[in-house]
């Protein structure tokens, strides 16, 4: 590859790595701010358990509004392009959250404060919805060869990265703020950083060049009039199955980011400092190993990665409240520490075992299909699920059997798809992408 050709490949890598952070960024301070504040602000008259409950039911809208975003920003993305998209997604997100930011409470204008909260969360969901798939397939579409996972796997960092973010924004501004004043408006300060930082992130993206993989397509003439109907060609049980295997990892992801925060306050009397700083450095672990193993399933498979990472994603989760039901802090941070090595595992090449699995001239459509449905199913709910399940239990045994089986289900998914099919069709398992 020569140097013009190097840069322009980083360039789109860091494009995709920067945007990525600041659409989760904007995501997840909804999270934790749903974990930590929404029951006060917005839903004051319910008690504190059914705050928390609703605070979490507007968190899981963004969740069902991603489809839609994937279906709306794959259509466009395989028709006009995927740079386009992914620059309005993300003016979609850094609006809606600096609007959240600026949004009355219950106390103020009534029912109006988390009706507009939730029509806002619908905005966000929207605009991830676009943006996650959208830039893992650019990045791989501008990847070279050989390094397709390790190209592929820096868009995926901006999940962490957004968290990190995320939580650092929140606790450095309840460091500084007296708890009262932090609960009463302190709160919405790293929402309306997002105003400031999507600013910098358009700055970044627009100087992308066009995925070269649909350029040449539509040079060829080989643009598809409707890509989501051509993308179901893959066929139901491939489509089913691959939806099941990426459950976990988005189900895995926010029990530890949203719902931790609530259960360890609650049944410990952690601080929230203490968790979101536990939180953060397991996110610093999370985010600087996934190009390690984007590396390595180059050179050993991606699928045999995404398999080992959901293993390690089961284990982890049949010990991971058990260790914070220990009370003990060093033992707890133990247990977010874990979630940060097992979780970048098949979150590295999550996307790529999805995108992979379409052609070019139906990639975003298909896999944004794929990415929002799995999530919506397994992330969305997760937090309320656990709430749910922890309330009417008193324990967190019934959180942990959920979580379990979610990973046993993706396991064994993941296992049917990529060795027990083509083997059965007489082909051999495919273990690495190209």
């Amino acid at each position: 590859m020569n140097t013009a050709a190097t840069h322009a490949t980083r360039r789109v890598a860091t494009a995709t790595l920067v945007g990525t952070t600041l659409e989760w960024y904007d995501f997840m301070l909804y999270g934790t701010a749903a974990a930590l504040i929404f029951n006060k602000q917005f839903f004051p008259s319910f008690s504190p358990t059914a705050g928390t409950l609703a605070s979490f039911a507007t968190f899981a809208v963004g969740f069902g509004a991603r489809p839609l975003g994937g279906l709306l920003f794959g259509h466009f993305g395989d028709r006009i392009g995927r740079k386009a998209t992914l620059i309005v997604s993300l003016i979609m997100m850094g609006v809606s959250s600096t609007l959240i930011g600026l949004l009355p409470n219950y106390h103020s204008i009534g029912f109006w404060a988390p009706a507009l909260l939730v029509a806002l969360r619908l905005i966000q969901g929207i605009g991830l919805g676009g943006e996650g798939t959208g830039a893992v397939v650019l990045a791989m579409e501008h990847a070279p060869t050989g390094r397709l996972n390790r190209y592929a796997s820096y868009p995926q960092m901006g999940t962490p990265a957004g968290v990190i973010l995320a939580n650092g924004a929140f606790l450095g501004t309840s460091a500084l703020l007296p708890d009262a004043a932090f609960l009463d408006w302190g709160w919405r300060i790293p929402f309306l950083l997002s105003a400031l930082l999507v600013v910098f992130g358009l700055a970044v993206r627009l100087r992308v060049t066009e995925s070269p993989v649909f350029t040449a397509a539509a040079d060829r003439g080989e643009v598809v009039v409707f890509p989501l109907r051509d993308s179901l060609r893959v066929g139901f049980s491939r489509l089913t199955l691959i939806l099941l295997a990426a459950v976990a990892t988005s189900a895995v992801v926010y029990i530890f980011m949203a719902f931790t925060l609530t259960y360890g306050t609650k049944t410990f009397g952690f601080s929230r400092n203490f968790l979101l700083l536990g939180v953060i450095v397991a996110s610093l672990i999370w985010c600087a190993t996934m190009p390690v193993w984007g590396a390595l399933a180059d050179r050993y498979g991606t699928h045999r990665v995404f398999l080992l990472g959901t293993a390690a994603l089961l284990v982890w989760c049949a010990a991971y409240f058990p260790l914070i039901n220990t009370g003990n802090r060093a033992v707890a941070w133990i247990a977010l520490l874990g979630m940060g090595i097992a979780l970048p595992i098949s979150h590295s090449v999550g996307g790529i075992i999805v995108a992979e699995l379409f052609p070019a001239s139906v990639r975003y459509s298909g896999a944004s299909l794929i990415v929002q449905a799995s999530v919506a199913l397994g992330g969305g709910c997760a937090p309320l699920i656990a709430t749910a399940l922890w309330t009417a239990g008193s324990s967190s045994a019934p959180v942990s059997w959920y979580i379990i089986a979610v990973c046993a289900v993706s396991l064994i998914s993941t296992y049917v798809l990529f060795w027990l099919l083509p083997r059965r069709r007489g082909a051999a398992p495919v273990l690495a992408t190209a």
